[in-house]
């Protein structure tokens, strides 16, 4: 199938294509009308299931927890699961599509995750909730790595846009599931498993386009050049290693992803844990990541435009201390500001994206950037939620987890600061 990938709408002969139309900076050949808007509906479709797989289970963990007999160092380990993932499975994203194509692999995706969600509250075991769990985030891997390279490939001179299309849309997966998984668990009869098991229905709707496009032969991407994954992972990447600047980032996208997979696994708990109920605590959860859905398209606009992106990264920290210290001393009576202030916090994951972008001056140095900082950053944000669980279980209080959670605001903020310098990892590896 990677012989598959040169088709296009307008086939011709590789003779008669002009040198210049096979160059990266030029637009891949016309496809009907409605193949792209197939695909702008494939995009928008699978960017809503990248996080309710996570969101979901927040507002309902207690219940979770409960019904499997989970302990909080266990509960701990299932919101690590999702950046333990993300690490392992994305770092196989390139080599599948390489083989099959991206169109295809994010298909599976699609069709894992449906699977996992559907399956996985119904097993009846904390062993087999988690293997259901990391099957449904195998799908959310391999296709959050790949939907940049298919935006790349399909709308190459409308990138900000369609990434900030398919960013919106995440951002609205993640608010929605948050808000809406306690009310429809009520409204289906008020069981955990059924609650839970409704957002593999979403994931399964999103298989449908990707199976058009993968049997329509004028949606076969155009074959990968240097600028996407596909070769720039045949470059030597040993040497990233040396730049200081990929280390900060990757440090930097590690915190920021700590602090986002705490908020969504424990959040909702610990405002219950105050007195807020169930139901309000999701609505919390969602406002948190609904702040993303504004702030996705203004911070990287705002980030493009200035030299250095510390000024933003301090903002952010800034943003994440305030609600900390509110969680902290009246996490009730305060909830809706801590609530939209850990939101704003939260938002330091464009601003990652943007930096990968701006610290690099060629398209395989974007790839090899992006591919280092994430692994490397997922990677580092694994022990967080797994500590804020034992924490929490050992001290019977939420002084000590929230007081980590502050904590590791403070390294976030530096190596961020360090990351939004204007320089390039070219410059610096010479």
């Amino acid at each position: 199938m990677a012989r598959d990938e040169t088709r296009t709408a307008n086939p011709a002969p590789a003779a008669s294509v002009p040198q210049q139309q096979r160059q990266p900076q030029q637009r891949p050949p016309q496809r009907s009308a409605w193949v792209t808007r197939l695909v702008v509906v494939g995009l928008v479709l699978a960017a809503l299931n990248l996080r309710p797989a996570i969101t979901s289970l927040g507002p309902l963990l207690e219940e979770v927890r409960t019904g499997l007999g989970m302990s909080g160092s266990v509960a701990g380990l299932l919101t690590s699961v999702p950046p333990l993932c993300f690490a392992v499975f994305g770092l196989t994203a390139p080599r599948l599509a390489r083989r099959f194509g991206p169109g295809a692999i994010v298909c599976a995706g699609m069709a894992a995750i449906a699977a996992g969600l559907l399956i996985r509250p119904f097993l009846g075991a904390t062993a087999g909730f988690l293997a259901a769990s990391a099957l449904a985030l195998m799908g959310i891997a391999v296709s959050n790595i790949l939907m940049p390279v298919i935006v790349k490939r399909w709308f190459p001179d409308r990138v900000g846009q369609m990434t900030g299309l398919y960013s919106m849309a995440l951002a609205l997966g993640t608010a929605l599931a948050a808000a809406a998984t306690v009310p429809m668990t009520r409204a289906l009869g008020g069981s955990w498993q059924t609650g839970l098991a409704v957002w593999g229905t979403l994931a399964a709707v999103a298989v449908l386009p990707w199976l058009v496009l993968n049997r329509h032969p004028a949606t076969r991407a155009p074959k990968a050049n240097a600028s996407t994954p596909d070769q720039a992972a045949t470059t030597p990447a040993l040497s990233i290693t040396r730049s200081r600047t990929a280390w900060a980032l990757a440090c930097f996208f590690g915190l920021q992803a700590t602090a986002a997979y705490i908020t969504m696994g424990w959040m909702p708990q610990i405002f219950r844990d105050a007195g807020v109920s169930a139901g309000t605590a999701g609505v919390l959860l969602a406002v948190t990541m609904a702040m993303g859905i504004p702030l996705a398209f203004v911070i990287p606009r705002l980030a493009s435009r200035m030299r250095n992106q510390g000024p933003i990264v301090v903002a952010l920290g800034l943003s994440g201390l305030m609600g900390y210290a509110g969680l902290y001393l009246a996490p009730a009576s305060g909830a809706w500001a801590w609530a939209l202030l850990l939101g704003v916090s939260n938002c330091a994951f464009p601003l990652a994206l943007t930096m990968i972008g701006m610290r690099t001056r060629s398209g395989a140095g974007v790839v090899r950037l992006s591919a280092f900082a994430q692994s490397t950053g997922y990677l580092i944000s694994i022990p967080g939620p797994l500590l804020v669980g034992v924490l929490y279980q050992h001290s019977g209080s939420w002084g000590l987890p929230i007081g980590l959670m502050a904590g590791l605001m403070l390294p976030q903020i530096a190596v961020g600061v360090l990351a939004g310098r204007n320089r390039t990892i070219e410059d610096e590896l010479g």
